[in-house]
């Protein structure tokens, strides 16, 4: 029993548990934003639904609404997510340390390897 307690303890169980609520919940936001965005898009085209739509008697509303769908879903995650992820984390970076900057350069290095051979050669 203290094996499992100690698992069930642990700190990345009860964060991913987190992260999987969070999820679901961000989950739902984003399909209500989509569905927002859908219906906005079949107002505009005097379709709200892109289901029926054929081609040549070939259906291909149902790839088409799910292609939409995606792409907004994509950008609601990108713009939403990963943009202001980057944002914060790139305020909070450490500056790199100032000798870092100026290092010399592998080649510059090993020519000046290469130049103490020669003159000790001599």
């Amino acid at each position: 029993m203290k094996g499992f307690k100690d698992f069930l303890l642990r700190g990345n169980l009860i964060e991913l548990a987190v992260a999987f609520i969070v999820a679901a919940a961000f989950g739902a936001v984003v399909t209500s934003f989509t569905q927002l965005i859908m219906d906005i898009i079949g107002k505009l085209g005097a379709q709200p639904d892109f289901s029926a739509v054929a081609i040549a008697g070939v259906n291909v509303g149902k790839f088409i609404t799910a292609l939409v769908a995606f792409v907004i879903m994509s950008a609601v995650v990108y713009f939403g997510i990963v943009k202001p992820y980057e944002v914060f984390k790139r305020l909070n970076e450490k500056p790199s340390a100032p000798d870092a900057v100026g290092a010399p350069t592998s080649e510059e290095l090993l020519s000046e390897i290469r130049d103490l051979l020669k003159s000790q050669a001599r």
